[in-house]
């Protein structure tokens, strides 16, 4: 096949029959729809290419930057789209938690901007937000950026009702049950539309991460309402699924069919299982089923090694931090906001860590603490305990969840330590003392100018 330009290997990805041996569904053919084989490697080519395909000659005519958030796939995509067609882009993200990510996207040349990791459990109006900054950066320089807005554009959900809801219709005619993960929704929403049309008796079924766990390019159940395509009763259902079951997917689809899926491929076959093994029995005629195999493993070699370091020959450490169970977290030592400033006006030796991201810390913060934000805060944990005796420790984070996995932990181990009941955001909306750093809020005043 001869091809003069990349986009023509966007889309037509395969479909790839899971045998009955695998899967155990009696009653349901089961098919994996492999959009890790676009030419950039994810599901995002073809919203990357749909989003910008009407105007990268003029972008490209009127010298302007094409900037947008992304976590990974989607600037993957955008850069290499970009790329081609000598167009700078830029990336404002605060998502990005897998080395190589961030490595491939420097490898091709990106232009990141990348804010200070977004908490496991966020404060909504934190600050520290890519789509902020891009609107603010756009603000300051009128006519020099073109925003794609992933999260809202709708030309993400046509791109899969015109490719990949169409190609498995093609593939296999209409089908009855349709699984993917949600991120920005437009895979989901723009194949389930088309595949609904065909059969409206289809059932879609979205896949989101259990709450704590992280599941490179889909949501957990903190961040849902954070994406502005998302619509709830567009889905049949939800299923939720942990990082256990989506690798042990993961594995069976890399070892069993040759498929080099990634992390959250495996969670939407874990799902299309966990969903579909309720039902398969009842049935009485033969039913089909699809899921999406958004990415490849490769690209999160280093999030493997952490969350399941057995499979490259690695000690796994049973005490550890992300073993806390939400059980254990419950019976973390907790403090309200009126006793925590009591633990600061006594003078006695205070440790006050807050979890958040650095730019929400120079905003505004606890007067006297710390940051560690919580990605790091979990290495070093892992490290050992890095609080002496003798002093208290009280952890900060947005809204109280997460801190309290550290105060269990830690005080499991003899630390005198609490959690900060509601967090932050509790803390400032009792108005209790706060401070910020001066350079802060000489910029944050000259953004809204």
């Amino acid at each position: 096949m001869l091809v003069r330009h990349i986009t023509e290997l966007i889309g037509n990805t395969p479909l790839f029959e899971i045998s009955p041996e695998l899967h155990g569904l009696k009653n349901i053919d089961l098919y994996a729809k492999l959009e890790l084989l676009n030419p950039f490697g994810s599901v995002k080519d073809k919203s990357g290419w749909n989003v910008l395909s009407e105007d990268i000659e003029q972008i490209a005519r009127e010298g302007k930057t094409v900037i947008e958030s992304s976590s990974g796939n989607m600037a993957k995509a955008m850069q290499l789209i970009c790329s081609i067609n000598g167009v700078e882009f830029k990336i404002v993200t605060n998502r990005i938690k897998v080395r190589e990510v961030k490595q491939i996207l420097q490898l091709l040349g990106a232009q990141l901007d990348e804010l200070p990791g977004l908490s496991e459990c966020p404060d909504p109006t934190d600050p520290n937000d890519p789509i902020t900054f891009i609107e603010q950066q756009m603000a300051r320089e009128p006519g020099k950026y073109f925003h794609t807005s992933q999260y809202t554009n709708e030309k993400n959900i046509h791109a899969h009702y015109n490719t990949t809801g169409t190609e498995i219709f093609n593939d296999i005619g209409a089908i009855d049950y349709f699984i993917g993960g949600l991120g920005t929704t437009g895979s989901t929403r723009g194949a389930g539309t088309l595949l609904k049309e065909k059969n409206p008796d289809m059932k879609n079924i979205g896949v989101i991460a259990a709450k704590g766990h992280l599941l490179p390019g889909i949501r957990n159940q903190d961040e849902m309402y954070e994406v502005g395509l998302f619509r709830k009763d567009f889905y049949d259902d939800i299923i939720v699924v942990d990082t256990d079951e989506s690798l042990d997917a993961m594995l069976l689809m890399i070892r069993k069919c040759g498929i080099l899926a990634g992390p959250t491929g495996g969670g939407s076959l874990a799902a299309a299982l966990k969903y579909l093994s309720k039902i398969d029995a009842q049935l009485t005629e033969r039913k089909k089923a699809a899921f999406i195999v958004c990415d490849r493993v490769e690209w999160y070699l280093s999030y493997l090694q952490k969350a399941r370091p057995s499979l490259f020959a690695l000690a796994e450490k049973e005490d550890s931090i992300r073993k806390v169970s939400p059980e254990r977290q419950e019976k973390a030592p907790q403090v309200t906001g009126a006793e925590a400033l009591r633990w600061i006006e006594s003078k006695e030796p205070l440790v006050v860590v807050d979890m958040r991201g650095a730019l929400a810390f120079k905003a505004s913060r606890i007067p006297g603490s710390i940051n560690i934000p919580t990605d790091a805060l979990d290495e070093i944990t892992d490290a050992g305990v890095p609080f002496s005796n003798g002093q208290k420790v009280l952890f900060v984070c947005p809204t109280g969840d997460q801190s309290k996995r550290f105060a269990a932990f830690y005080s499991e181990k003899g630390v005198d330590c609490a959690s900060l009941v509601g967090g932050f955001v509790a803390w400032r909306d009792a108005s209790m003392p706060t401070e910020k750093s001066a350079k802060k809020a000489r910029e944050l005043a000259g953004a809204t100018r």
